[in-house]
């Protein structure tokens, strides 16, 4: 996956509790209304708007929640730069935990259109990317683009059944103190580990299986998960820097960043749940 230097922090975004319009979705992310190709691409590359195909998985029963989309120094690639919606299928739009199509497309080159399956927690307001054990979907920009993003949908949904079955088998393996330890100092290790030679790791284990309410205090290893995942995407955690100040970690902003931390933690849970299994 391409990696962009546009983050979250100077990046259009926006949530809601029930479907995005196409209204709102100009406001804050014109990249998906882009009506051409970046000058950079070429005659064999197939042009489709992102909202055309937003507008064919909408009669498909798949609707809109979150979007958002980077921005870029380049003045060309603005209206063709990378961009993000989470989807969800009618009929579960709402609960405790509901599945989400992620899709990921940008006109620049940066990027062909990916369909990942992910996880949005109502309760803490987060959602999760489930790792590259499942698969994903990517169309390149050729051919039926439409067709193929339509198929690979279904192919996302059929995915779903693996997904809830694991995070089932996640919820009933409990984790000890020392267990729950080496899960945050194998997810911390990852995170900071293209610091090289005498890396600074700011948190410890224990600061980042803090958690942040009661229904995250069980001690089973999807609790555990969702405790580390929280803290290290969306910062606010208490740390020290090289220096030994304290300050608060910062939250992961950008799409590509996002994406590959939660796909990482994901897995890092996968492999717990096979050696305890």
């Amino acid at each position: 996956m391409a990696r962009l230097s546009s983050v979250f922090r100077s990046a259009n975004v926006i949530r809601k509790e029930r479907a995005l319009t196409n209204d709102e979705l100009m406001r804050f992310v014109p990249s998906v209304f882009s009506e051409e190709k970046h000058e950079s691409r070429s005659a064999r590359y197939t042009y489709i708007p992102t909202i055309s195909l937003l507008d064919n998985l909408r009669k498909e029963g798949f609707q809109p929640f979150f979007a958002c989309q980077t921005r870029t120094r380049n003045i060309g690639k603005r209206e063709h730069t990378k961009h993000m919606l989470r989807l969800r299928r009618e009929g579960e739009i709402t609960g405790e935990e509901v599945p989400e199509i992620i899709l990921l497309n940008s006109h620049d080159g940066s990027s062909s259109y990916q369909m990942i399956p992910g996880m949005f927690r109502f309760v803490c307001m987060n959602g999760m990317v489930c790792g590259q054990t499942f698969g994903e979907i990517r169309v390149p920009h050729k051919g039926d683009v439409v067709g193929q993003v339509i198929e690979g949908a279904y192919e996302v949904l059929d995915i779903f059944s693996g997904v809830k079955e694991s995070r089932g088998e996640m919820k009933e393996i409990g984790l000890n103190k020392d267990e729950q330890r080496i899960f945050a100092e194998i997810a911390l290790n990852w995170k900071y580990d293209d610091k090289g030679e005498g890396k600074h790791i700011p948190l410890t284990p224990d600061d980042i299986l803090q958690a942040r309410r009661e229904e995250d205090k069980p001690n089973d290893l999807w609790t555990t998960y969702q405790r580390v995942q929280e803290n290290m995407t969306k910062g606010g955690v208490w740390g020290k820097n090289a220096k030994g100040k304290h300050q608060r970690t910062r939250p992961v902003t950008g799409i590509d960043g996002d994406v590959k931390l939660n796909r990482a933690l994901w897995e890092m849970a996968e492999k717990m749940k096979s050696l305890k299994s």
